[in-house]
């Protein structure tokens, strides 16, 4: 899943519809290191988890990217599993490592990631799409299929999970984490692009009647406790983060889903602030490349590339008072550490824009 949206994916006419056909291969903690893949259908193949053999590529501009960079970065799996950022505009062929010397990823040195695709799939036919995981030695896309992708770190990359990683999908709650996904992703996460997408009025209004509907119920639930499962951070908070941390700087204004913004929502603002103030979160999103993303490459909604300069987004760093529901954020984990060196989001492209200079 990603926003690699090119304009024959767009409706003329009607509902946005989203392909969700992936490459869903799966690394496993059951195969042994430096084993060959197993199975013969690509889509259901099995690889092994091993340190330093895949390379996750991302774009700081999409939220589904994103999912798995904040996965990646609170269960400390840096050190096993390399980043590959691609810039945040692209052509028709799609996702370019051109923030990169040369315009060419260092570790598999290719320009685009659809070159990736094609070493898996010849001529592959469908989007090219952030996140991939990508082996190293062979320079070709394991998976694109980021709810499985993002499962597997969590579940199968156990044994590389840093000390004190916190538990992303405890069983106890496994039930509630995918009803509230079956309700968040269709209804917000993708409801977004469904109103902004729309190519008539009765599905745009469907659309943000969803969004707002989710928002509302969200609303609701976060009022009374500090996070969407139990009593810390989970699945369910990073799949809703990554939209809501969008939603005023982007889906507000350019997809026109505008009753209100999340800063005038008290207990949604609130979550907000508190999981972009938890290491992992606001350290890897970029309000920059965001804004160029959906502003330069959607140009059948804008079609003259102008990027607005706001919103002020310094208020997501202002104090948020959500301990006194209760919680922690890590449960009985801990914080990771530092952001690793070469993956720092520039202070210009965070919260702090706008804020007096240190």
């Amino acid at each position: 899943m990603s926003d690699d949206l090119k304009p024959a994916n767009l409706p003329t006419t009607g509902a946005f519809v989203r392909d969700t056909t992936y490459i869903n291969d799966r690394v496993v903690s059951s195969l042994e290191p430096g084993s060959a893949p197993q199975g013969d259908v690509i889509g259901e193949m099995t690889w092994p988890v091993e340190a330093g053999r895949y390379r996750l590529a991302a774009a700081r501009a999409c939220p589904w990217a994103h999912r798995s960079v904040i996965t990646r970065r609170l269960l400390g799996l840096e050190d096993s599993i390399s980043l590959a950022l691609a810039g945040p505009t692209h052509d028709k062929n799609s996702w370019t490592f051109d923030l990169d010397p040369g315009g060419v990823d260092p570790v598999l040195g290719i320009e685009r990631l659809q070159q990736a695709y094609f070493n898996r799939i010849p001529d592959y036919p469908r989007g090219i799409t952030v996140p991939a995981l990508v082996d190293v030695a062979t320079t070709s896309v394991v998976t694109n299929g980021f709810s499985k992708m993002n499962t597997d770190f969590v579940k199968e990359w156990t044994k590389l999970h840093r000390p004190g990683a916190p538990d992303l999908l405890p069983d106890e709650h496994a039930d509630e984490i995918a009803e509230i996904d079956a309700r968040v992703y269709p209804k917000l996460n993708n409801g977004v692009y469904r109103t902004g997408f729309a190519a008539d009025q009765g599905p745009h209004e469907e659309a943000f009647d969803d969004v707002f509907a989710t928002l509302d119920w969200l609303e609701e639930r976060l009022s009374t406790r500090r996070y969407l499962v139990g009593d810390h951070i989970t699945a369910a908070d990073i799949r809703t983060f990554t939209t809501l941390v969008r939603f005023d700087a982007v889906y507000h204004g350019h997809f026109k889903a505008n009753r209100n913004k999340i800063s005038e929502m008290p207990a949604l603002w609130g979550y907000l602030r508190d999981l972009f103030q938890t290491p992992g979160f606001g350290d890897t999103t970029d309000f920059t490349q965001i804004k160029q993303h959906y502003y330069i490459v959607h140009h059948e909604i804008n079609p003259r590339g102008v990027i607005p300069k706001g919103p002020d987004l310094s208020g997501l760093l202002t104090p948020h008072g959500r301990e006194e529901l209760g919680g922690t954020p890590f449960g009985d984990g801990t914080a990771p550490g530092p952001v690793p060196t070469g993956e720092e989001v520039p202070r210009e492209h965070s919260a702090e824009v706008g804020l007096p200079a240190r």
